[in-house]
């Protein structure tokens, strides 16, 4: 049969244009794919052994842009590789880059065969200087090309964990990097789906007590040219080829991509770990208009991309990456929401993130909307009403900073939040109203459009920057691998090295590092909204200072899970924090807190103290050398009943001089109880009975509390 197939081309009749892509079914594969600028578009069927084509048949059928076809079986199969063709205008001053000698990627495509091979051929012209001459030379070659693949998988009766947003505690990981170096994880299997699916990795995450795993970029993706020139690959992902298929690089069986990310979510949810993906849908690995014909370009470029209005041969670049998708169009806005629905109802997703967001919200103008047709659509799919959504509210451009311009139900990445609360604990003076204000979950930005606390996404650090150990030891970015001078990555870092610039084997320094990384964390992790945690960081992981390690898939970023025993008490410490965190309702609440509503502070959520025991007044807020904070937070821990009561009492204090704080007399029949110094390795076993004031030790924070319903009045009596 394989001989005659061969020989023969098959014929196609019309099919249908809808779903877009490749269905398969037991009939055959129905293909659709929108190009409007299209005057005919070829589909080529290639051998997956020797990457030939084997025959290339036109797609007979033409509705509203979309061209399509049915191949019946046994033509059609479950395994064909495929790419497409598309004839047309090549006219780069107006837009147009049709070029049947480029094959193209299926948009839709679901998993890819054969990696890129950086050449002469995949550019759509001869030249930089002959830019409206097409090229005739083949890509083929060197494209991967499409894979038809069915839907089964046996589920083992899967559910959502739908974890509330107030109760959710995310960590931001990389598939590889998590598990590459897992002692504990079969070698075979580490830095894959699977070695993320094994139950050391899983443990792990459910001992620390995590509910969602955000996954930066498994869209199949691509490195960059000059990457690879420099010997570098594209480590986070940030690169997208195609939105449907899961990237290959995770698999321990390429052809297998599909089923293994689908084994991990099946684990994950298993132990109550929702799986959250970082998408990218502001622009593609196809990058400017001197870059490859991969895919879109090729099949509607001026459909699937921002153009410059005034000289549509450039593109419009919001995402720094070369080009920006046109989530304005309807086919586009339709093929991210197809593509959403796709990895929520196939694949079990259980939200998103989306990078570089305001994008999604601009019009063919260029300017952003909450009420964008976009965020219209996502609100009115059913499957997709119930993800989580959350937000880089930031792209490129004259209005490119949206914090707090989200729609209701997004949750937004708030980097005000990271950056007050490093400034705050390197000590800059004069921050508390700012401190105060990202702690008690960022009202300034939120309730006005009536959203919640909820709508914050807390963080000290992520993929992109200082990893949290190299907050507290650098002062300077240190990205010489990178090979570029040192000139890429962020400046502005608002990290303190402690003293000493990089590793240092000083007792004093260490110890402080690791109070500043216990303060950070603990602040995290009591501030209200969502807090995310970047992977390692509850270990000590260093990027020795790179700040940008984007194109590093080494050492630099795969945790060296050695750290695990080597900071076992800082491991330990966020564990317990995050179990306060979910049996305290006080610290996650669905709505804001409210100050006096009556005298006495057992009638207030929160209250915002001084050293000298009294509230703070105006001119506390606005005195410019204030490092130091307390504030006590009301009805927080649930008892029996379901009924909230008892307090915690906060101290922060950021100077280099100990200070005395007056404590606020507790509740009725209640006495303050130590819960945590972090000048003393954080939590403690037992909880001491503090009386009437505390000594808080330079750059630490204490949590006192008055009726937590475990371990109560179990310590010795004691006054500090």
């Amino acid at each position: 049969m394989a001989d005659d197939l061969t020989l023969n081309s098959p014929e196609l009749s019309r099919g249908e244009p809808l779903p877009l892509g490749a269905s398969l079914s037991a009939e055959g594969i129905n293909f659709a794919v929108f190009a409007s600028s299209a005057e005919r578009v070829d589909l080529c069927v290639f051998d997956a052994t020797t990457n030939a084509e084997l025959y290339r048949v036109l797609l007979p059928a033409h509705t509203a842009g979309v061209w399509h076809g049915f191949l019946p079986a046994p033509w059609g199969h479950a395994g064909l590789l495929y790419g497409l063709r598309v004839h047309g205008d090549y006219q780069p001053a107006r837009g147009l880059r049709c070029n049947p000698a480029k094959l193209l990627i299926d948009p839709y495509a679901r998993l890819l065969h054969g990696d890129i091979q950086w050449h002469a051929s995949l550019s759509g012209f001869t030249g930089a200087e002959t830019e409206d001459i097409p090229s005739t030379d083949d890509s083929a070659p060197y494209v991967p090309k499409a894979v038809v693949v069915g839907d089964e998988f046996d589920w083992q009766g899967d559910h959502p964990p739908a974890t509330p947003w107030r109760n959710t505690i995310i960590y931001e990981m990389h598939v590889k990097g998590f598990t590459q170096l897992h002692p504990d994880i079969p070698e075979e299997i580490r830095g894959t789906y699977l070695g993320l699916a094994h139950p050391a990795a899983i443990t792990y995450l459910q001992r620390l007590g995590i509910t969602a795993v955000e996954l930066l970029p498994v869209q199949e993706f691509v490195s960059e040219e000059f990457l690879v020139k420099k010997g570098l690959r594209n480590y986070w992902g940030y690169n997208s080829l195609a939105w449907f298929a899961p990237a290959r690089a995770y698999a321990s069986r390429p052809e297998q991509a599909v089923t293994e990310f689908k084994t991990v979510v099946r684990a994950l949810h298993a132990a109550g770990i929702e799986v959250i993906l970082d998408v990218v849908f502001n622009h593609t690995a196809e990058g400017s208009e001197l870059g490859p014909t991969l895919s879109w370009r090729g099949l509607d470029n001026t459909a699937y991309y921002n153009l410059q209005q005034d000289n549509p041969r450039h593109y419009a670049n919001r995402s720094g990456c070369g080009n920006t998708v046109a989530v304005h169009h309807p086919a586009t806005q339709q093929m991210i929401v197809d593509c959403l629905r796709y990895w929520a109802r196939e694949m079990h997703v259980d939200g998103f993130r989306f990078d570089l967001a305001p994008v999604l919200g601009r019009n063919e103008h260029h300017h952003f909307s909450k009420e964008a047709r976009f965020f219209q659509m996502l609100k009115q799919e059913p499957e997709l009403r119930y993800v989580k959504l959350l937000a880089e509210p930031w792209d490129i451009g004259f209005d490119g900073y949206q914090l707090g311009q989200f729609p209701a139900g997004w949750t937004e990445w708030n980097d005000s939040y990271r950056d007050t609360m490093r400034g705050f604990w390197r000590g800059n003076a004069g921050n508390r109203g700012g401190f105060a204000e990202r702690f008690a979950g960022s009202s300034d930005l939120f309730r006005s459009a009536g959203r919640k606390p909820t709508a914050s996404l807390n963080f000290i650090s992520c993929h992109d920057g200082f990893s949290l150990q190299d907050l507290v030891s650098y002062n300077e970015r240190h990205n010489e691998a990178n090979l570029e001078h040192n000139q890429d990555g962020h400046s502005h870092n608002l990290s303190w090295n402690c003293g000493v610039e990089g590793e240092s084997a000083d007792p004093r320094i260490m110890q402080l590092r690791k109070q500043q990384v216990r303060n950070l964390l603990a602040t995290l992790l009591c501030s209200q909204g969502v807090p995310m945690l970047c992977a390692g960081d509850e270990m000590g992981r260093t990027q020795m200072g790179n700040n940008n390690a984007y194109c590093q898939d080494n050492a630099i970023n795969w945790i060296d899970w050695s750290l695990a025993q080597q900071h076992a008490d800082l491991v330990e410490f966020i564990r317990q924090l995050i179990h306060l965190r979910k049996r305290t309702p006080g610290l996650s609440r669905d709505t804001f807190l409210k100050g006096a509503r009556g005298p006495g502070h057992e009638h207030k959520d929160i209250s915002w103290r001084h050293p000298a025991g009294r509230e703070l007044d105006a001119g506390d807020w606005h005195d410019p050398e204030a490092r130091c904070i307390g504030v006590l937070i009301g009805q927080t821990f649930l008892d029996l009943q379901g009924e909230t009561h008892g307090h915690l009492f906060l101290l922060m204090n950021a100077g280099s001089e100990p200070i005395r704080f007056t404590l606020p007399s507790a509740s009725v029949n209640l006495k303050w109880h130590l819960a945590f110094d972090t000048a003393v390795n954080g939590m403690l076993t037992e909880l001491p009975l503090i009386l009437d004031s505390y000594l808080l030790q330079p750059h630490s924070m204490v949590m006192l509390a008055d009726g937590m319903p475990e371990r109560r009045n179990r310590g010795r009596s004691e006054s500090k």
